[in-house]
């Protein structure tokens, strides 16, 4: 994608909720490459699938001949942004914090290129905070800031309404501004992009480099994703979704969206997805013309699957998919993936000496009872592992333990549980 092209790109896929001036910014990125950032905090051990919006945003940049100053903010993450919080952030310990700087860098990383005329360099805010005095920060950086305007921002007037902020949170937008001004000093950054909810931080920084170097800078900010249901995006009734495989397995993650309602994939697609507009609108009408199919799900989820985890991941999470519906061997599944793919399913457990099939149907809630698990039996709808148990009394067999601790029934076509074996 050519350099002049990108805020079209950005704009076809509902990518840009509120810029600076909209020309000003055409112009800028259309002269050349050009240096910009986009930040995000260690108040998790790993990043989560909404951060995935700026991510890939970068991303889309990088493309196009832009540099990445991907930040992430050691010393901002010992502080706390109240945007979004209805609530003071607890403060977490400096080493915790240090450990979570360093994973959230890692994942980041992954995403970008380091190399090459548009190469991505990481930095870290604590690295031009920590050394600076109180005395000196408010000399000066905060003389720059009129209380009246930080007042009147939305992050900052929410939390009043409500009861109020300390003044630790209160100063978030002044580091987070003085992050634009130090990477303007050091980088020539001239842009920085974030979610809508950051829009107050984000012109702060503007307003500041303004301020203090007399130099136009700018700003865009990308909108908020929700689902199409009102409730909230990235959240599974077994918590948030995570990047980190230890916190959420690729197996969940590519369930996620596989999962997707048919209006959300569509409306997340554009943002998420590094396709082309055109190929994705290609998707939408397919998703629409057979929707049992779920050929946009299917795309995005292997997508961004693969973006995540990697290849040969996706290539075990959609065989353990396949397996558990009849469709592959789910013998030949590791027992990590199978735990993974079973982790969300009804259960019940066994121990020897075997109990019958029919009873275990009964025990997971696949069945409504023992008497109509022995008439699905015998009515050729219940599996074991896939294959038919066509006996009413049939036991449960030591062969039938996948990967030394597991059993799939399954009645019908999509009615699934998992046995584990104590």
């Amino acid at each position: 994608m050519s350099a002049t092209s990108i805020l079209d790109d950005l704009q076809a896929r509902s990518l840009l909720a509120l810029t600076t001036d909209r020309e000003a910014l055409a112009a800028v990125l259309g002269s050349g490459s050009v240096p910009f950032y986009v930040g995000f905090d260690p108040t998790a051990p790993s990043l989560h699938i909404g951060n995935l919006v700026q991510i890939l945003t970068a991303r889309r940049l990088q493309d196009a001949g832009h540099r990445p100053l991907a930040l992430v903010g050691g010393a901002t993450g010992l502080i706390g942004d109240p945007s979004g919080k209805s609530a003071e952030r607890s403060l977490n310990e400096r080493d915790v914090v240090a450990g979570w700087v360093e994973r959230i860098r890692s994942q980041v990383s992954r995403f970008l290129a380091f190399e090459g005329p548009a190469a991505a360099t990481m930095v870290n805010n604590l690295d031009w905070t920590a050394s600076v005095s109180a005395i000196d920060f408010l000399r000066d950086v905060g003389k720059h800031f009129p209380v009246n305007r930080m007042l009147d921002r939305e992050s900052v007037s929410v939390r009043l309404a409500a009861g109020g902020l300390s003044y630790t949170e209160f100063s978030y937008q002044v580091l987070q501004a003085n992050d634009f001004l130090e990477l303007h000093r050091r980088h020539g950054c001239v842009l920085q992009f974030g979610g809508s909810d950051q829009w107050g931080n984000i012109t702060a920084g503007v307003d500041l480099v303004r301020r203090v170097t007399g130099t136009g800078v700018h700003a865009f900010a990308t909108p908020l994703v929700t689902k199409a249901d009102g409730t909230k995006f990235g959240k599974t009734e077994t918590g948030t979704v995570w990047l980190d495989p230890e916190l959420t397995s690729p197996y969940a993650f590519y369930q996620f969206w596989l999962n997707a309602d048919d209006a959300d994939v569509v409306r997340w697609m554009p943002a998420f997805s590094l396709r082309p507009v055109e190929e994705i609108a290609a998707l939408a009408e397919e998703t629409r013309e057979r929707p049992a199919a779920r050929p946009a799900q299917r795309a995005l989820a292997e997508e961004l699957t693969t973006l995540v985890h990697g290849a040969d991941a996706t290539a075990r999470v959609v065989a353990a998919s396949r397996a558990l519906f009849g469709q592959g061997d789910l013998a030949a599944l590791d027992g990590a993936t199978l735990e993974s793919a079973l982790a969300e399913l009804p259960r019940a457990k066994a121990s020897r000496p075997f109990p019958r099939v029919a009873d275990l149907l009964a025990d997971a809630g696949v069945c409504a009872s023992r008497s109509a698990a022995r008439r699905d039996i015998a009515g050729g709808g219940a599996y074991v592992n896939n294959a038919k148990v066509s006996d009413p009394d049939a036991l449960l067999r030591e062969e039938d333990v996948l990967a030394g601790r597991w059993v799939v029934l399954r009645r019908g076509k999509r009615a699934l549980a998992a046995v584990e074996v104590l």
